[in-house]
Formats: structure tokens, sequence, C-alpha cells
């Protein structure tokens, strides 16, 4: 659902369309934002399992799906790894430089790339691609800055609500979601 501050949804449709390159935050977006250590130090993170479908379903309709985050976790390297992601940037400082270095290598423009955000820290890369969303319970300031706004939250099925609206605005999702009631 697109934030009441942003121009119509029609606009987010038309640069989703576009893509070839969406991009994701983890910490507040493939997850709850929610960080658990053991007693040894260990990282524990919970990953929606609807999510991980959405991610491979943008694989599968041939775009490529890319990982840049700030933090480093072996848990983040584990689950990329899982749903054949390979394009996997962990303990980023500048995830703008990054995002532009990855789209050089894939031979693509800004407004073919998007990303998912979920706080200010994501700012200067979302504003650099043709399309950026945010998860519904990110910072209000980045909702007034991106294309799209999730209903549902980080970790909790944001990124497969914004999968599907990728899918759908590229005319790909009902012969996707079509092909599980033939098999």
């Amino acid at each position: 659902m697109l934030f009441p501050n942003k121009p119509n949804q029609e606009s987010a449709q038309v640069k989703a369309a576009k893509l070839k390159l969406m991009a994701f935050d983890v910490d507040g977006v493939l997850t709850d934002g929610t960080l658990f250590f053991t007693p040894d130090g260990d990282e524990i993170k919970a990953f929606s399992s609807l999510d991980g479908h959405g991610l491979k379903m943008l694989v599968e309709a041939g775009i490529e799906v890319a990982i840049i985050t700030g933090r480093s976790s072996r848990m983040v390297e584990l689950r990329a790894a899982n749903l054949g992601i390979t394009h996997l940037f962990q303990g980023v400082d500048d995830k703008r430089a990054v995002m532009r270095k990855l789209r050089e290598q894939l031979g693509l423009s800004a407004e073919q790339s998007g990303y998912m955000g979920d706080d200010v820290v994501d700012l200067p890369v979302l504003r650099d691609c043709g399309f950026s969303a945010s998860v519904g319970d990110g910072h209000a300031f980045v909702h007034e800055h991106v294309d799209y706004v999730a209903k549902n939250g980080g970790g909790r099925g944001a990124v497969r609500e914004l999968c599907d609206f990728i899918l759908a605005a590229q005319g790909k999702l009902d012969a996707m979601l079509d092909s599980y009631l033939t098999k």
C-alpha cells in the first residue's frame, strides 16, 4: 500500500515494471529487526518463509536479487545461500556505492534497480534507485521518500508483499500463481 504522502500507486507500478535488480536490507526488512545473541555471542535472526518464497519468485521471473546490509552475520550468509541469492554484501558502510558497483557489473541503469530499506541510514541508496520501498513499520521519514510502503512489517511478510507487487507490475504474478494450481 502506498503511503498517503506519495503521488499514487500507478507511479510505483510504472517504476516497478522496469526493475531488473531488487536489493534488500536485512535487519528490519528481511527480519523484524530484533537481534538475539547467545551467551557465546552468536547472533540469531528469524526470517519469514513467505518472504523467502517471494524472493525465489523474483529470481524465477528473471529479476536479480541482492542483499546489501550494514551488519555481518553468518545467519544472513546461510539464508542467502538457502534462497540462491549470490549477490550478498555484508558489513557495508556505503550501500549506495555497493549498489552502483553492482549495477555497473550487471550492466543496469539506476532506473532498472530498486532497494527496500526501513531506516534513515537507507535513504542514500533508496534515493539512488529507480524504485524504492519500505516496510510498514519502517521509519516515518523513510516512508515519505519511497515509492512503495508495504502494509506488513519487516520479517512479517513485507518482502513477499513487495515481491508480489513487482511481479504484478511486470505482468508475471498471475501466471506464476496459476502454475501452483496445475502442479
